[in-house]
């Protein structure tokens, strides 16, 4: 029976190794640089959001930067069940990526100048998002990163949308 049990666990181990393998072998290298280039714009997304909600105290960004979050734990799901490791700063507004480094830090200081300049920053985010989401749900044929992808186009939308409200009653005053 003891010998029954280790065949039958080098069979199984063998099978869930191959299968993991298979997962990441079947990706592109632009599938992961496109996941792992998400996940960290994503996250300039919650760091804005939550720098400026502490400057301008506006409901718009508390609200956006926890979906934000919920965004950054997609990519992460994403790149953690196809096996690919990944590397993001824990700390707030610092960013491996020196494009998105930049991004942050002009950002950040277009924001800090006004609350309707803060609301063009929000807006100006969700537009790149979903052009950036769009771009590599082009370029990928997983169905799983193309339904994630989805999902977080489908958000930031809503989240343009919002921004764009705001902007509006500015506007109206």
């Amino acid at each position: 029976m003891k010998q029954v049990t280790s065949k039958l666990f080098f069979v199984l181990f063998t099978v869930m190794s191959y299968n993991s393998f298979s997962q990441t072998a079947n990706l592109s290298s632009q599938e992961i640089k496109d996941m792992k280039y998400m996940l960290e714009e994503e996250k300039v997304a919650r760091d804005v959001y939550e720098l400026l909600d502490k400057k301008w105290n506006l409901r718009v960004f508390n609200n956006i930067k926890q979906s934000e979050q919920r965004h950054m734990d997609m990519m992460e799901n994403l790149l953690n069940s196809n096996k690919i490791s990944y590397q993001f700063s824990d700390k707030r507004g610092v960013f491996y990526n020196k494009e998105l480094q930049k991004l942050y830090n002009d950002l950040t200081e277009k924001g800090l100048k006004s609350k309707y300049d803060a609301l063009e920053v929000g807006k100006t985010i969700e537009v790149t998002d979903i052009n950036d989401l769009e771009k590599a749900k082009k370029l990928t044929t997983n169905s799983q990163i193309k339904d994630v992808y989805s999902k977080l186009i489908f958000a930031s939308n809503n989240h343009l949308r919002a921004f764009s409200r705001n902007l509006s009653k500015f506007q109206n005053q």
